[in-house]
């Protein structure tokens, strides 16, 4: 898939996850297209920081904490744009929980035969 391809199905599974999960909202295709551009690069920058010094906890949980640490990206995704809400951190980890979802079934759906 092409960059904006993936930016656009990136966008509509924070819409997905806006359905399905109690607690977080959306307001519109617009916010969803920046949400999916600030979450790319939260993960790529912010979210090796944060395992790397969270690493003795991820290891004593067998790697759960990385649930942890989704949340509170997702989470702080809510504070910085508008339009996008979530009720609590609970909420915020399932919604973590369900993009990192979406996000492996998309790609296994899509991925290439060059891979």
């Amino acid at each position: 898939m092409t960059i904006l391809a993936r930016w656009l199905v990136s966008a509509l599974m924070f819409l997905v996850v806006a359905n399905l999960v109690p607690g977080i909202h959306v307001k519109s295709f617009v916010t969803a297209l920046l949400l999916a551009l600030l979450w790319s690069v939260i993960t790529m920058v912010l979210k090796p920081i944060l395992l790397v010094l969270t690493l003795p906890v991820n290891v004593l949980t067998f790697g759960l904490f990385t649930l942890v640490i989704n949340g509170f990206l997702f989470w702080f995704l809510a504070r910085i744009v508008p339009g996008f809400e979530i009720a609590s951190f609970g909420a915020a980890i399932l919604g973590a929980l369900a993009l990192s979802l979406l996000h492996m079934i998309v790609h296994l759906a899509f991925r290439d035969s060059r891979e």
